[in-house]
C-alpha cells in the first residue's frame, strides 16, 4: 500500500463479501454446539434478523442478546469455538469473485477496510482471510481480566453509527473521508445508505430490495457476489 492513497476501499461483510451472515451463523453455531437453549435463542435470532432486514433493528437490544454467551464463556473457549465456526461456516462461503474484488484495492494501493456492524470478534479472522488490513466492526468491553463484559464499547458500528467510526478512525490516521480522491463503499444493505450517500462511489452488491431501488433511482454500480 501506498504511504498517502489517493482512494479509500470500505467493504460490507455479511451478505456482501461473504453470501451469509455472520452473526446468524454464529448464533446458529452456537445453538449447534448445545450451549445456548435452542428453542429460545432461534427464536430470537430470527427476530432480531428480521428487525435487521426492514431497518428497524435496536442494536444495542439486539447486542445485549449476541453478546450474553461471550460474557458467559472464557476466552480460551470463545477462542476455540471461533476457529472451529470460521472452518465450517465461514471459509467454505469465501469466493473467489469476492477476493478478488478486494485484492483488486489492495494490489491498486488502495486503503481498505472492512466497516461492519458484527462484532470485530467474529469478524476479525474473517478480515483476515481477505487479507484486509484494517476492520472497523462493533468493540467489544473487556473486564480487567480481560473477558467480554457482554457490553459493546463506544459507538456500535450500525447504520449512521458507521459513519461515525469511520471517521474516528481516519482521525486516528490524521485525515477524513473527504480527504480522499476517491471512495468506495459496497454494501448490500438498506441500514448503509448513511455511509452509502458519503462515498464518491457507492456499489450496492447483492442489494435488498430498498437498496436496490434506491442504487437504481441514484444510479449507482450495482453488482450481485456469488
Amino acid at each position: 500500500m501506498t504511504s498517502n492513497p489517493t482512494c479509500i476501499a470500505l467493504f460490507d461483510l455479511d451478505n456482501t463479501l461473504i453470501p451469509i451472515d455472520s452473526d446468524v451463523a454464529w448464533a446458529r453455531f452456537l445453538i449447534d454446539l448445545g450451549v445456548v437453549d435452542p428453542d429460545w435463542y432461534s427464536r430470537r435470532n430470527d427476530h432480531f434478523y428480521a428487525q435487521y432486514t426492514a431497518g428497524t433493528l435496536d442494536i444495542f437490544e439486539f447486542l445485549a442478546f449476541q453478546l450474553a454467551p461471550l460474557a458467559a464463556h472464557p476466552l480460551e473457549t470463545l477462542l476455540s469455538w471461533r476457529e472451529a465456526f470460521m472452518t465450517t461456516c465461514i471459509t467454505p462461503h469465501i469466493g473467489e469473485p469476492a477476493r478478488a474484488l478486494v485484492q483488486g484495492h489492495l494490489d491498486a494501493g488502495d486503503l481498505v477496510a472492512i466497516v461492519t456492524a458484527t462484532n470485530t470478534f467474529i469478524t476479525t479472522p474473517i478480515a483476515e482471510a481477505f487479507h484486509v488490513p484494517h476492520l472497523i466492526g462493533t468493540e467489544l468491553e473487556t473486564d480487567p481480566q480481560g473477558r467480554f463484559t457482554g457490553r459493546p464499547l463506544g459507538v456500535p458500528s450500525f447504520q449512521e453509527g458507521k459513519v461515525v467510526r469511520l471517521a474516528q478512525w481516519l482521525a486516528t490516521r490524521g485525515t477524513e473521508l473527504e480527504a480522499f480522491e476517491t471512495s468506495y463503499f459496497y454494501s448490500d444493505s438498506r441500514n448503509d445508505l448513511p455511509l452509502l450517500g458519503r462515498v464518491t462511489h457507492p456499489v450496492a452488491v447483492n442489494a435488498d430490495p430498498t437498496l436496490a431501488a434506491h442504487a437504481k433511482a441514484e444510479g449507482w454500480p450495482m453488482i450481485l457476489l456469488p
